[in-house]
């Protein structure tokens, strides 16, 4: 976790550092997009997830 945490403050100094913030939803976006297919590989959601991509 602490690994985790430190990728996150090294992406967060890299976005303020380059004036990058447009990135932080795109970031944001494709995370909770992974977080959605790992926690609804198993469920009956699944096939309509698949079927976006």
């Amino acid at each position: 976790m602490e690994a985790f945490l430190d990728l996150a403050k090294d992406i967060w100094d890299f976005m303020k550092v380059r004036k990058k913030y447009w990135l932080a939803p795109l970031i944001i976006t494709i995370v909770l997009m992974g977080a959605l297919l790992v926690f609804t590989q198993g469920s009956v959601i699944a096939p309509f997830i698949y079927s976006i991509f």
